[in-house]
């Protein structure tokens, strides 16, 4: 069952990759293109709450976001903010973070706080076929189920 976290940000209709204790979602705010949430499947509203079973997942999962994002559009660096200010469960917000502006089906994403702290004010709203272009490209270059870790 979904965690009120993972339903904020649109599960299952914004999932990506789903995993044992994670699941990675493409963000509705793309603060940069190809901004993504991963989200702990815990019971828990701390990081030190979360299994050890999900700590050592979280290895796996960040190394499949790694290569996917790097294979959908090189990045000169990539953010992990974990905020949780507003949704209680362990979250974390995944931004690649670029020097250029980059395009994607016609539409400018630029990273608004390079090379400072991402700006998520912003964030360009991907909605209805431009989400699932997004989520299909994304999808597309994900490690296949042979390299990765998911139950």
């Amino acid at each position: 069952m979904p965690n009120p976290t993972m339903t904020k940000f649109g599960y299952p209709g914004s999932l990506i990759r789903e995993y044992r204790h994670w699941c990675v979602l493409l963000r509705h705010a793309q603060a940069t293109l190809g901004a993504l949430v991963m989200v702990c499947k815990d019971q828990a509203v701390a990081l030190p709450d979360i299994s050890s079973e999900a700590f050592a997942e979280m290895a796996s999962v960040t190394r499949d976001i790694e290569a996917t994002l790097c294979a959908f559009r090189p990045y000169q660096k990539i953010n992990y903010l974990m905020l949780m200010m507003v949704d209680p469960d362990v979250h974390f917000h995944v931004l690649p973070r670029y020097a250029q502006t980059q395009t994607f089906e016609g539409i400018e994403f630029p990273d608004a706080g390079w090379p400072a702290v991402p700006d998520l004010s912003q964030a360009v709203l991907v909605e209805d076929d431009l989400r699932d272009r997004l989520l299909a490209e994304l999808r597309g270059v994900w490690p296949t189920a042979a390299e990765e870790s998911t139950a």
